[in-house]
């Protein structure tokens, strides 16, 4: 874990990438101390999490989970009758879960170093508690992603490739019909292939989207604020960072300020988490 000294920033954007998703109006928040996982939570350390206390994921427990299409066998495909209508390149897939991230013929063998997919939030949440540990809040992970930078796009700056260098995993080429992998990867990538920003942490835009503790809203106070949790219920919960899927013309959400949300059962292949602490654990 990292220590994230406390202290003021502008949280959201006066010049909303996706208005509708809620991230303005740019606005004043402190948020105290805390340690954050310096990597998203991993397939191995998820795995010894099922290990010490026999945990069944949602996923597991509903029979399927949503899987990117461009990502599956031929095998699995074929045996698929429904997909979901605004976005047709999810398909809920039979026996995929956190150990099988493309169904009942793949595994995480080779990918014990990547970060844990087909995790909901409740999932997330039990993690994080085994590991004595907590989800961040939105102005958490926002003051964390933004590694002390003013009013800069990404955790880097405000130039997506900085002299041709990739800093993320995110999507290349024509969403959802072709992506090029000039970054190295067309799925997940291990949790250390790209730098970290200012304050040592790595992925948090791209590769995985991340679950937050906070409800959703799209109307938010320019009062000042200090560590605000957001409203006290909802439907769905936020998630921050986009993912490998996200491309400027589809999914433009691998910014600091941009946001989205799933309901709290959610899981899919790019989707995990990282979490937080008051104490370095």
């Amino acid at each position: 874990m990292m220590f994230i000294p406390g202290g003021e920033f502008l949280m959201g954007t006066d010049d909303p990438g996706i208005p509708q998703d809620g991230e303005a109006p740019q606005r004043p928040v402190y948020v105290d101390s805390f340690y954050m996982d310096v990597l998203e939570v991993t397939n191995q350390q998820f795995q010894s999490f099922i290990k010490a206390t026999g945990y069944v994921t949602e996923a597991e427990k509903f029979g399927d989970s949503f899987v990117f299409e461009g990502i599956l066998s031929e095998s699995v495909k074929s045996q698929i009758t429904q997909a979901v209508a605004a976005a047709p390149w999810w398909l809920p897939v039979k026996g995929a879960n956190w150990n099988h991230p493309e169904g009942q013929d793949s595994n995480i063998t080779d990918r014990l170093d990547h970060p844990v997919v087909h995790v909901s939030w409740a999932d997330a949440v039990a993690f994080c508690s085994w590991a004595n540990k907590r989800l961040p809040t939105e102005a958490e992970w926002e003051y964390a992603c933004r590694g002390g930078l003013r009013d800069r796009l990404y955790p880097w700056g405000n130039k997506l490739n900085p002299k041709g260098r990739h800093y993320a995993n995110l999507w290349q080429g024509d969403f959802p019909v072709h992506n090029s992998g000039e970054d190295g990867y067309v799925k997940t990538s291990p949790v250390m292939s790209f730098p970290a920003n200012l304050f040592g942490l790595h992925d948090m835009v791209g590769n995985v989207w991340e679950w937050t503790s906070d409800w959703w809203t799209v109307h938010h106070t320019t009062d000042h604020q200090q560590n605000p949790t957001g409203p006290p219920s909802g439907k769905d919960k936020v998630k921050k960072g986009g993912s490998y899927m996200c491309h400027k013309s589809y999914c433009y959400r691998y910014r600091c300020a941009a946001r989205s949300q799933n309901t709290p059962d959610s899981s899919a292949s790019n989707l995990g988490f990282r979490c937080v602490s008051q104490e370095k654990q």
